[in-house]
């Protein structure tokens, strides 16, 4: 599969952000960043952790810049290093017809910055020795025990059909390596069955599991590598092995321990005032921003129900502080504020890449998340584990996501960083690169980095 336009859509339900088989670092090249049992949301001076508070008005200007030239309403960023916030700001509006100005508590649409939290929820059960990496997904979904690959079509237009050589792994579900696809980015008669049973519209999980069963996969499990619906299979063995729906799951493991306050998969009511607004790609006519009412998948963006079929793979919303806690969790290792998640090597097995050296060749990949050397794809999330090679400014192995209306996230385990941000327009060839952009001035900002 050639690579993806890079137009940074890390779509819906499944947004969006985020190695060769094994890490190519040890532990001792790789030291773990120091536990931080606390979390803070105060603003410390950033010269106490190594950052040039003058530099700093760098990534200000970038942000801000975006907001004056109404490429963004309103952009929310959080940026802290050693467990401890440098600097927390709002920037622009929540709303731009009523100018409502974005303020800190804005509730986003995360889309495929679910994926990472998915990805935590499965670790969770793998530590109950509920599934094994090695297992095939059919164990999990009896469904997909005859499951076809995709190899063309015949003189008649007829799709050829042939067996795996293996049943696909529930490694390769996590690192998007099992021949999945969403349909949305590619023109084959596979993506054309996606697009033709609408899986992300099924009622409930159920019904989309019956419907993928019926598509072949794109390719042999593990020689390719294509975003796709993998995380919302997932999401879909969560609560087969945990008995629970996958928001009571979420909140009784993730978002309640970690006092992600906001974080869920609908808005309720007392809440709306601080849900923000969604903005389309393209821009209307004039390069104007045009709010939408519409999830890039066509399904309703208003989210004010509990979702009969909830997407572990773009499903959720959240503040930008209840992310910020989630990262900050994965920062320290699987704790924080005393509640631990997940164990340190579960953190490590979930952000060590898995994707086969062959296939880190610039073939696959979605918009500026290419895989290639140095940049790869662990469990759920993407995995930079040689950041130079990849020509990225970050520390060995950062790890990251984003999400189809431009929320985006990174954790940086070497210079001991987690930066959260969040704005709501649907991504595309005129969006401005935030994600990738605030790298460069976030760390020309880091002087001391050995503070």
């Amino acid at each position: 599969m050639a690579t993806l336009p890079r137009c940074r859509i890390s779509i819906v339900f499944s947004a969006a952000l985020l190695f060769a088989a094994e890490s190519r670092f040890t532990p001792a090249q790789q030291p773990a960043p120091p536990a931080h049992t606390t979390l803070d949301m105060a603003v410390v001076k950033p010269e106490s952790v190594g950052f040039s508070s003058e530099r700093l008005e760098r990534l200000h200007a970038f942000m801000q810049s975006a907001v004056d030239q109404k490429q963004i309403a309103g952009i929310v960023t959080i940026l802290a290093r050693h467990g401890k916030i440098v600097d927390y700001r709002a920037y622009g509006y929540r709303d731009l017809e009523s100018k409502a100005p974005m303020t800190r508590d804005v509730i986003f649409r995360d889309y495929s910055m679910t994926k990472p939290v998915t990805g935590a929820a499965m670790m969770i059960l793998y530590e109950q020795g509920k599934w094994l990496p090695s297992d095939p997904i059919s164990k999990f979904i009896p469904e997909f025990a005859h499951l076809k690959v995709y190899k063309g079509t015949d003189a008649d237009g007829k799709l050829i059909l042939v067996d795996p050589d293996h049943p696909p792994t529930l490694r390769e579900l996590m690192s998007h390596t099992a021949g999945f696809t969403y349909g949305f980015f590619g023109d084959t008669a596979v993506d054309k069955m996606y697009r033709d049973q609408n899986l992300l519209g099924s009622k409930n999980l159920q019904e989309f599991i019956d419907k993928l069963a019926t598509i072949p996969l794109t390719y042999q499990p593990g020689k390719g590598w294509t975003y796709s619906v993998s995380m919302d299979v997932q999401g879909y063995i969560v609560e087969k092995l945990s008995g629970q729906s996958l928001p009571d799951f979420y909140r009784d493991h993730i978002f309640q321990p970690l006092g992600m306050r906001d974080a869920g998969f609908y808005v309720p009511e007392d809440k709306r005032k601080r849900f923000t607004t969604l903005y389309l790609n393209p821009p209307g006519p004039n390069g104007e921003l045009v709010s939408s009412n519409r999830n890039p998948d066509g399904t309703s963006s208003d989210y004010a129900s509990q979702p009969t079929m909830p997407s572990g793979g773009g499903g959720m919303v959240s503040t930008a502080e209840d992310y910020y806690r989630f990262a900050s969790m994965l920062l320290n290792r699987g704790e924080l504020n005393g509640a631990r998640i997940l164990a340190p090597s579960s953190v490590k097995l979930m952000s060590s890449n898995h994707v086969p050296a062959e296939l880190l060749n610039g073939q696959f990949g979605i918009g500026y998340a290419v895989m290639r050397p140095g940049f790869g794809y662990g469990y759920d999330c993407a995995v930079e584990f040689d950041p130079a090679e990849a020509n990225l400014p970050d520390g060995k192995g950062t790890f990251q996501w984003d999400g189809a209306a431009g929320t985006w996230f990174w954790v940086d385990p070497t210079n001991d960083i987690v930066f959260v941000g969040m704005i709501q327009r649907r991504l595309g060839p005129a969006s401005p690169n935030l994600e990738y952009g605030s790298r460069a001035v976030v760390y020309q900002a880091l002087v001391d980095p050995e503070k």
